[in-house]
This record gives C-alpha cells, sequence and structure tokens, in this order.
C-alpha cells in the first residue's frame, strides 16, 4: 500500500502533500520539504511522532 501525507493534516496553512511505498521514504520527503518550506520549524521526536500519526495507507 502507498503512504500519503499533507501538510494541511498537521493545521498547517501549506498545500504540500507527498506519497511514497515506504514509511521511511515518506518520512524523508517530508524532512526534505519541512527544511525547505518551513525552515523555522524544530523537529522533535514529538514532532515525529506526530507527523508518523498523520500518515494515510491508501
Amino acid at each position: 500500500m502507498t503512504k500519503n501525507i499533507s501538510c494541511a493534516d498537521s493545521g498547517a496553512d501549506c498545500n504540500w502533500s507527498s506519497s511514497a511505498e515506504t514509511e521511511e521514504q515518506l518520512l524523508e520527503k517530508v524532512a526534505q520539504h519541512a527544511k525547505e518550506d518551513h525552515p523555522d520549524m524544530e523537529i522533535t521526536p514529538e514532532m515525529v511522532g506526530k507527523i508518523k500519526s498523520l500518515i494515510k495507507e491508501v
């Protein structure tokens, strides 16, 4: 199953979304997006947990 996430799911005013075959691949895409478009965001273990909870399987 494909994994999917969107920035809007977190409540952010952002239209970015992505999908990948694995959670690891998707988290890499999320990290790159955060670095490029949300540089002020601090990636903490709690944030990673929240991000993982937002991943949907389609």
